[in-house]
């Protein structure tokens, strides 16, 4: 525990006090405060001025990577017959039908994505207790509930993100591995960066992105400059 606190506190250094990055400054940044014991995770926090009670601002969607997240993502598909077919092709984890919700609603959540085909979707529902918190339900909007489950697998696996604002009004997200290069976690970023703005609800006022930082697995905060975020 004391060598892991000394870590954290040789990285925190690193960080000017009063400071805040630019998008590309701060997973350079991020780079060099990961994990030297591990391929530490980058992952992104954002506080945005939206209420999430309200309907007309959730902010809810999906984003391609351009170079992935850096891991294989688990994804399990509820569907039957050729479709079913496909999405084993595709390179699904888990596919199937009664069982595999039966299994679900057993509690087993072993996965990082959930895909539906819609006539499924009334019996999937019921999983809304499981999934609902963990943010595994499909959803149409998100492109998890489809007819063509295999090129959602297809694009899960390749890279494709989901965030979602909580009741915070918080995004997280993660852009890649520690181990990616300074340019491809700055283009994942920005990627993912332009799509939540693009998502910025009407009835959203003032500055919509308040606030974000930037940080490793177990690693510290790195302030984001949002002004310099459309």
């Amino acid at each position: 525990m004391a060598t892991k606190s000394k870590a954290f506190r040789a990285a925190a250094e690193k960080i000017a006090a009063d400071k805040f990055y630019t998008p590309a400054e701060a997973v350079a940044l991020a780079k060099e405060t990961g994990s030297k014991k591990f391929d530490s995770t980058v992952e992104v926090a954002l506080k945005l001025a939206v209420d999430p009670r309200k309907a007309d601002q959730m902010v809810r969607g999906t984003v391609m990577l351009p170079h992935g997240t850096g891991k294989t993502a688990r994804v399990i598909v509820f569907a039957n017959g050729p479709a079913a077919e496909a999405a084993i092709a595709a390179g699904a984890d888990e596919v199937g039908g009664s069982e595999l919700i039966e299994r679900v609603a057993g509690g087993w959540t072993d996965f990082d994505a959930a895909v539906a085909t819609p006539e499924l979707m009334g019996q999937v529902g019921r999983l809304g207790k499981v999934l609902g918190p963990r943010g595994l339900m499909p959803n149409p909007k998100t492109g998890t509930v489809t007819p063509n489950p295999a090129k959602a697998v297809e694009e899960i696996k390749g890279g494709k993100i989901e965030f979602r604002v909580d009741k915070h009004a918080n995004v997280h997200f993660i852009v890649g591995k520690a181990s990616f290069s300074a340019e491809q976690l700055d283009e994942n970023l920005n990627a993912a960066l332009e799509e939540i703005v693009r998502l910025k609800p009407s009835s959203s006022k003032g500055r919509y992105i308040q606030k974000g930082s930037v940080s490793t697995t177990f690693g510290p905060g790195i302030p984001l400059d949002v002004n310099v975020i459309a």
